[in-house]
């Protein structure tokens, strides 16, 4: 397998070469110390071309048709003459890490469209739904001139604290009749949620379906949205059948305007990226301890001791590490 320099990997990036597009990516997510250097050189030298992407996070419980969105919504956005990056990630096998589903197989229609790239990654094990280096990726998908980065989560739980910490735009998608009713007005997700889109709606369901969208709407009312001025729309429609997705679309688009004319836009990005920093910092300091070797021992003990339960867990991590701050 061809070894491509920094050089190339830069060029086919700018170029949008998917091929190079995903050997750049693989860089990124390797743990191997000689591929995040390299990975870290080219992140370095592609950042003045990122940052013109609209960031999409889509959520939604087991079942609630999030592939067959993504693919039906980012083939209506290339039909409006946008690129789109699908960043869709994957349970990560407990026994490889590798992925256990591969949304390929599940976006066959969107894959096959040249201003499509579909990158399944695995979660291997990271807290929250998306992978450690979705951001990173989602980085190199905007220097690759990708105009939507939708980003598909494991489902629900800490996922919709993650996405929405990444992404421009929060959505969450709902079914009738699967038992998350009582998920989808859940106080920490509605405090998150930017757009409802209650999908699988066909004329069997259509009356509960408007039953359930005056009710998310009437507890919607009583929450302060994260933009000033936005009122969340709760929109019906079928990904399947392509209805509602249009206006899903013009949503998304009315969102953006008003995040950008409120002069909020700039501001999220830059939060967006010091929590990144703030995450980055944790991962290198807690690697660091690892390669030192007086380090390492006090490390290794401490954790033995959360480990048999002998003292709180979060007392010996603070122990350990405010003895090493005092080094």
């Amino acid at each position: 397998m061809k070894k491509f320099s920094t050089e190339e990997l830069i060029t086919g990036i700018k170029s949008g070469d998917k091929r190079i597009l995903g050997k750049a990516i693989t860089l990124v997510e390797s743990k191997k110390r000689e591929h995040r250097e390299q990975a870290e050189l080219i992140l370095k030298e592609i950042l003045p071309f990122t940052g013109k992407s609209v960031r999409v996070g889509i959520t939604g419980v087991p079942g609630a048709g999030k592939s067959t969105f993504i693919e039906n919504f980012g083939r209506l956005a290339i039909e409006k003459g946008k690129k789109v990056a699908v960043l869709a990630i994957d349970p990560s096998s407990s026994l490889n890490k590798g992925s256990i589903l591969g949304d390929k197989t599940r976006m066959e229609e969107l894959s096959k469209e040249e201003n499509a790239f579909i990158r399944p990654s695995p979660s291997s094990g990271f807290l929250g739904g998306v992978a450690n280096t979705t951001f990173e990726t989602m980085l190199i998908c905007e220097a690759a001139g990708y105009d939507y980065i939708l980003i598909e989560t494991v489902g629900v739980g800490q996922s919709e604290v993650l996405v929405a910490d990444i992404t421009d735009v929060f959505l969450f998608l709902k079914i009738i009749g699967a038992g998350d009713e009582l998920q989808g007005i859940k106080r920490g997700i509605m405090e998150m949620v930017d757009l409802i889109f209650i999908n699988k709606v066909e004329e069997d369901n259509l009356q509960k379906a408007k039953s359930t969208k005056t009710e998310l709407s009437r507890a919607l009312h009583f929450l302060q949205p994260k933009e000033k001025g936005w009122k969340i729309p709760v929109l019906l429609g079928s990904a399947l059948n392509n209805k509602g997705l249009v206006e899903v679309f013009n949503s998304i688009s009315k969102f953006i305007d008003l995040k950008i004319k409120n002069g909020n836009f700039e501001q999220a990005r830059k939060q967006q990226a010091e929590k990144r920093f703030e995450y980055w910092v944790q991962e290198y300091i807690l690697q660091k301890t690892k390669e030192s070797g007086s380090s390492e021992n006090h490390y290794l003990e401490h954790k033995k001791k959360a480990s048999e339960l002998k003292s709180n867990p979060s007392s010996e991590a603070k122990i350990f590490v405010e003895n090493l701050l005092k080094k």
